[in-house]
């Protein structure tokens, strides 16, 4: 049995996932392993190997290959004549130099563009012109402003269109030899660049599926990659939309989980409150209690008073004192629940724990 049988035969009965660990020569085998597996053949059809660095080790999987990856898709057809240009394209004709290119590949380009937005627009996608007369330096392309745009589903995906530059040994002249030597911060380029006749479109935003560059090679000019580049367009504006449906229910069920704290909030700030209103009463009865003792003492001393006026205005005071601790004992009436008044959000804080009594 070869090693890539073994290995597939062992994520067979592992469920489609092992983890190598160890160390050593045979263990730094495993990514080359990996790759000869891939080369072989073997693989069974529909699926593909996954293999990357983890904590408990070298991580291998067999996952099933994403279902927009064996989709046969339609070419796309380029014209060979811009009748009639889209009105993206034809801000892009009305440049002086659309797109930063040299006249040789402009025409090409904005045919390919043409047929880019035409195929997306049939989908469902719209499209808008972006700085559509320049040609960003190499070093920041591909951060730079789109040349055009297409939004699929709200995810606006931009696109650049740069031409390649074909490098050359660059010959140092006289003038440069002598700077150099005169200068130390003169550096002399290595490298002379000519615009060639390929291109390669560079695409931003959403979620890369495929790939987020197409270029002109020699065996696959971009007349025969444009389907793919319409169909990454579409991948992202449905990630997008799947990623705004996940937020939408995540929002859901974090809004579900933060009602049901603030209810749950609410019964133990009611409960909170009758606990403290029994406290109260608790602290009044005593209070009542310690009175009531007083005014029994008091009058025991008054009736011990020779009759007179003292005696009189004491007796009085003792009456009031008697129906002032009457009112402030709470057995004087049946004890009930208390009416709990609407609490305010900060009343709700301490049983919140980590949520927020102002929302989710």
């Amino acid at each position: 049995m070869t090693l890539t049988e073994q290995l597939l035969q062992e994520l067979a009965k592992a469920g489609g996932r092992i983890v190598k660990s160890g160390s050593g020569p045979d263990f730094e085998k495993w990514p080359s392993r990996v790759a000869a597996a891939r080369r072989s053949g073997r693989i069974p059809e529909a699926k593909e190997l996954y293999e990357n660095w983890c904590r408990g080790g070298y991580e291998i999987k067999l996952i099933d290959i994403p279902a927009w990856r064996l989709a046969v898709l339609a070419p796309v057809p380029v014209p060979s004549r811009l009748t009639r240009p889209h009105t993206v394209v034809r801000a892009m004709q009305n440049e002086r130099q659309p797109l930063g290119l040299t006249k040789p590949v402009q025409g090409r380009a904005l045919r390919l563009i043409q047929a880019l937005i035409t195929a997306t627009e049939d989908e469902g996608h719209t499209c808008s012109a972006g700085q559509t007369g320049f040609a960003p330096p190499s070093h920041r392309r591909r951060r730079a402003n789109p040349h055009f745009t297409i939004t699929a589903q709200d995810q606006t995906v931009g696109f650049l269109v740069p031409q390649e530059q074909d490098p050359a040994e660059h010959v140092a002249t006289e003038k440069e030899l002598a700077d150099a030597k005169k200068h130390s911060w003169v550096r002399i380029p290595r490298f002379d660049y000519t615009p060639s006749e390929r291109l390669r479109f560079i695409i931003s935003g959403g979620q890369p599926h495929r790939a987020s560059e197409w270029a002109d090679t020699p065996g696959r000019p971009l007349e025969e990659q444009l389907a793919e580049i319409a169909q990454e367009v579409t991948l992202r504006g449905e990630a997008a939309e799947r990623r705004r449906r996940d937020e939408a229910e995540a929002a859901r069920q974090k809004r579900i989980r933060w009602e049901a704290a603030m209810e749950q909030a609410r019964i133990r700030y009611a409960e909170a409150y009758r606990v403290r209103h029994l406290e109260s009463q608790e602290a009044a009865w005593r209070h009542a209690t310690r009175l009531i003792e007083y005014v029994s003492a008091v009058r025991t001393r008054v009736e011990a008073m020779p009759p007179g006026q003292t005696r009189i205005e004491a007796e009085a005071w003792i009456s009031w004192a008697a129906s002032t601790v009457e009112r402030l004992d709470p057995l004087h009436t049946p004890p009930r629940l208390p009416d709990i008044p609407e609490p305010r959000a900060d009343d709700l804080k301490p049983f919140l724990g980590r949520w927020s009594p102002y929302g989710p």
